[in-house]
């Protein structure tokens, strides 16, 4: 589990030393609980991995089914409200903040959680629902839900979640969060954009429109009058 302690070190410019991530991330035991858990799950032992989780839960916030499969070399940042599912799967180098659900859609059998690959990153509140795949190096926006599966090297924001960047180099600081894309400004702009074309060309149409018309002297406005009043 050293490579968990070392990501944490590596990542997180508030843990200062090897010694205080091992006595205050909650995130950290919560893994240790789950590794225990997990063993005596595969050993098909009843009630004490579900209990072993309980009391992982109650201790440090975080939930995570002795069924989930999680590689070594992960983070789970903060951690409060973290859900893992019993068939979740988590690869290495994945970063979770607080928040996440790593869930079903429903009642069906078997595989019905989640798999993220390598370097997945999940914002805070975000809900990974169903037997989907995140790809490796996918980031994930806080507060988004995911229902499909999703390639790799892609950022994806929104309800529902939606990619709107692929095959871009994702900021090398997983903590970094101040590149996540903002679709909803994005439509903005180009909406605003297009309104500036459209009265531009109005103005335009209007002017040249003024310009053909040709402007009534005095002389005609007095044939006019005579006709009408017939004089004719």
């Amino acid at each position: 589990m050293f490579e968990n302690i070392r990501k944490i070190k590596d990542n997180d410019p508030a843990a200062k030393s090897y010694l205080e991530v091992i006595l205050c991330y909650p995130g950290l035991h919560a893994l240790w609980f789950h590794s225990i858990a997990h063993f005596l799950y595969k050993c098909k032992l009843p009630l004490i991995p579900r209990y072993i989780n309980y009391i992982a839960r109650f201790l440090t916030g975080i939930d995570i089914h002795p069924g989930a499969k999680i590689a070594n070399g992960i983070m789970i940042d903060h951690g409060m409200g973290v859900v893992i599912g019993e068939t979740a799967e988590i690869g290495t180098g994945c970063l979770i903040y607080q928040g996440v659900t790593l869930g079903g859609t429903g009642k069906e059998s078997g595989k019905r959680h989640p798999t993220l690959k390598d370097n997945v990153v999940i914002g805070s509140g975000a809900k990974i629902l169903g037997n989907i795949v995140l790809e490796s190096n996918v980031r994930v926006g806080a507060g988004s839900v995911v229902m499909r599966d999703v390639p790799p090297n892609c950022t994806v924001v929104g309800i529902p979640g939606r990619v709107v960047k692929s095959e871009e180099k994702n900021s090398e600081h997983m903590l970094d969060h101040g590149q996540m894309p903002d679709p909803v400004a994005k439509v903005f702009s180009i909406l605003l954009e297009k309104i500036e074309t459209l009265q531009k060309e109005m103005a335009e149409l209007s002017h040249a429109q003024t310009l053909s018309k040709k402007p009534r002297n005095k002389e005609d406005d007095i044939l006019q009058e005579f006709i009408h009043g017939g004089g004719i």
